[in-house]
């Protein structure tokens, strides 16, 4: 049940706009500070989940992996998808705190994960789209 909520509320974010998806769009919202959080597929590849890893640790964005590719496509309306960013603070907190009670923790992930909130906070006042 509780993947169906994960799932749902990423459909809902895209809809409101706040998703991106594919690893290319994925790396720019990254490395453009836009992304507040990060999930990759559960069948992307050892590289893909490498790359993300390294990235989401060195810009401190919290990042999952979750769900079969179809799935990931499937809730945001396209095809398959290796990986989406969510560029809403709002909408990754709650999500990262579904994939929390959901037991989806990436290995590797930042330990410190309340550092990673704070820093996207910054970014968040810094832009002035009011979130903290």
């Amino acid at each position: 049940m509780q993947q169906d909520r994960i799932l749902s509320m990423l459909g809902l974010a895209t809809r409101a706009g706040k998703v991106v998806s594919g690893e290319f769009s994925t790396e720019k919202a990254v490395k453009s500070r836009k992304a507040f959080l990060v999930i990759v597929s559960s069948e992307a590849s050892e590289n893909t989940k490498k790359m993300f890893r390294n990235m989401c640790s060195f810009y401190k964005v919290p990042w999952y992996v979750y769900a079969p590719m179809e799935e990931l496509g499937h809730a945001i309306g396209k095809g398959f998808r290796a990986s989406l960013a969510v560029l809403d603070a709002g909408f990754a907190k709650s999500l990262e705190e579904k994939l929390k009670a959901d037991g989806n923790v990436a290995p590797g992930m930042a330990e410190d994960m309340e550092s990673a909130w704070e820093h996207s906070a910054e970014i968040s006042n810094k832009r002035g789209d009011g979130r903290k």
